[in-house]
């Protein structure tokens, strides 16, 4: 049984205390008291605690990095563009009370396994523990797959699926022997329905979703480490103008308009939310991304059949050099199942 909180963003009366809220503020819809309990904590949980974010230097990883040190993290980012990761750190002392030591420029490159356990260590080594991981690192995909060489998903995987799991292996070990620790992963809607364009990115989403949806069950001997899977649906970041395409060497020419997508920091501040509440998923989108994620939890037939009819424009789009909007969001809401 999947019982979900919905949380919109917009300027009304919050039901618990009658004032109003600005647009950008959190206000629970519901007013039961488990939804209550749920979301009793707020971002601000995460104050003190040593935080891990990968995929730093740009898009909702680099927001991340922003609003955790306004909370009062401490901070290691890591991706592979280190001189990325200094300007990231730069603007985070300039926002936040944090001071050098308190944020640590880790590059790391996640297709490369072999480093993985000295990274770990070093974020060990420089604050003593790690209290969370943020999987955040990956990339999207923009081609058909019959256009499509095979080592692209093999890249894809490489990247956004092993990766992945080979830094959690390493971190979960310490958490383990500290019996508490959070895996937080930023998955996507794709990875809980499919869509054309993108069939190696859903797949490598898919597996995350399988893997730490499993991995969870293994680690009923330790209550006090969460696993967290974070599925945005499309948000304002650069990770368009990096997708894999047809082929390893082809950039995607035309990126398109992402006013129709939700803001980064609305994502962002929704996903410390989820984290802080050890939600163990939650559905960040607008509508009707939500909705169509809704069709394919309970009402899959329905899905397939609107997936098709929007699919079939989208390529017809695609091919003739258009950015198709796909859907067009006239609400912004989430959705957290639990």
């Amino acid at each position: 049984m999947n019982v979900c909180l919905s949380l919109k963003w917009d300027k009304e009366t919050d039901t618990r205390t009658g004032r109003r809220v600005n647009k950008g503020s959190l206000t629970n819809v519901h007013n039961s008291t488990w939804n209550k309990t749920v979301t009793s904590h707020t971002e601000t949980e995460l104050r003190g605690k040593v935080v891990w974010v990968t995929g730093a230097s740009s898009g909702i990883g680099e927001e991340l990095a922003y609003q955790l040190s306004k909370i009062g993290a401490f901070l290691a980012i890591s991706a592979r563009r280190e001189d990325e990761l200094e300007r990231v750190k730069k603007k985070c002392l300039q926002i936040s009370n944090l001071t050098e030591k308190d944020i640590l420029v880790l590059r790391l490159d996640l297709t490369d396994r072999s480093s993985h356990e000295a990274a770990t260590n070093s974020v060990i080594k420089h604050f003593g523990k790690i209290d969370v991981l943020v999987n955040n690192g990956g990339r999207s995909q923009r081609s058909l797959f019959m256009d499509t060489n095979l080592d692209v998903y093999s890249a894809i995987m490489e990247l956004n699926y092993l990766g992945t799991i080979s830094l959690t292996k390493h971190v979960l070990k310490h958490m383990i022997e500290r019996k508490r620790g959070k895996i937080v992963t930023v998955s996507s809607v794709m990875g809980i329905m499919g869509a054309p364009l993108a069939s190696g990115y859903c797949a490598s989403k898919h597996a995350l979703q399988g893997f730490f949806n499993s991995l969870r069950t293994e680690l009923t001997d330790y209550p006090e480490i969460s696993i967290i899977n974070i599925c945005p649906g499309p948000v304002q970041s650069k990770i368009i103008q990096n997708v894999f395409t047809e082929n390893l060497a082809k950039s995607l020419e035309n990126s398109g308009d992402q006013s129709h997508k939700m803001p980064t920091n609305r994502c962002v501040r929704l996903t410390l939310v989820s984290t802080a509440n050890d939600l163990k998923e939650a559905w960040i989108s607008d509508h009707p991304y939500l909705a169509v994620c809704y069709l394919w939890q309970y009402a899959p037939t329905w899905a397939w059949w609107l997936m098709n009819r929007m699919g079939k424009r989208r390529i017809q789009n695609f091919k003739s050099g258009v950015v198709s909007l796909f859907l067009s969001p006239p609400l912004t809401c989430v959705s957290l199942p639990c």
